[in-house]
């Protein structure tokens, strides 16, 4: 069990370093089909990931209240939502085409700011990651091997285009390769971290569960729908994008219930 739950926590951050290390290997970006396709695969799994994984088991666990069995889910994840809304009017959002803060504050400025965008939006991903494997340690929330499992590798897909989005910019800038590599695994290396911290407090707290895992899963929704979603629609033809979505989404439901 202990082993199933580092390697979870680990997968979001080699997501993320695998994207970094992209710069070893090509100039540009991933493509972007390719982009629209992991995006879309891993926003279905984190909007499937949610529901399942996070707010029904929150709702359960929550179930001695009665007739508001619902509150803490509810209270939970507007402050996940309340809690990402906040950080990005913080902050810049992570998308790239995003350029206007890049001419008024200068490239280097700009690319300073990205990292940072990214470096704080992987907390919440990481307490999300922290949250369910807290609930399957504790086997209080109900929640599978395999849910834990698919939640962390759909983060892991998302995270790798923001690895490469960190480190190849740091190249372009003169940046040797090792040292854009470096700052760009050094981003993701809050996400283990916030796991890390939220599993040993749900240790401590576990009637604050059904609120830890509701919030994680208002702040992955608010990914999915500030971050994914639009990158989804960038052009016209946008059909791959919702297919991979769909399909995270349905994988993720399916192994839940088939793991469960």
């Amino acid at each position: 069990m202990i082993t199933n739950v580092v390697t979870g926590i680990l997968i979001p951050f080699v997501g993320t370093a695998a994207g970094s290390a992209c710069v070893f290997f090509t100039k540009h970006e991933p493509g972007k089909a390719i982009k629209r396709a992991l995006l879309g695969f891993a926003g279905g799994v984190m909007v499937a990931a949610s529901v399942w994984s996070l707010i029904i088991p929150a709702i359960e666990r929550s179930g001695k209240m009665g007739i508001m069995s619902f509150f803490p889910a509810v209270a939970g994840f507007w402050f996940g939502i309340s809690f990402l809304m906040m950080i990005g009017h913080i902050i810049p959002h992570l998308r790239v085409r995003t350029e206007s803060s890049e001419k008024k504050t200068g490239r280097l400025s700009g690319t300073a700011m990205m990292v940072l965008a990214v470096t704080l939006h992987n907390i919440p991903e990481g307490m999300a990651v922290g949250a369910v494997y807290a609930g399957y340690l504790t086997g209080s929330a109900e929640i599978t091997a395999g849910a834990a499992f698919a939640l962390a590798l759909g983060i892991a897909i998302q995270n790798f285009p923001e690895g490469a989005i960190i480190s190849m910019p740091l190249h372009a800038e003169n940046k040797s390769r090792s040292r854009a590599f470096g700052d760009g695994v050094l981003s993701g290396i809050v996400e283990p971290l916030a796991a890390v911290a939220t599993v040993f407090l749900a240790g401590f707290i576990i009637p604050a569960m059904p609120y830890m895992l509701s919030f994680a899963a208002g702040a992955m929704i608010y990914v999915v729908v500030e971050e994914i979603i639009p990158e989804l629609h960038e052009s016209e033809h946008s059909d791959l994008g919702i297919i991979m979505f769909s399909a995270g989404f349905t994988i993720m439901m399916a192994m839940d219930v088939a793991l469960g």
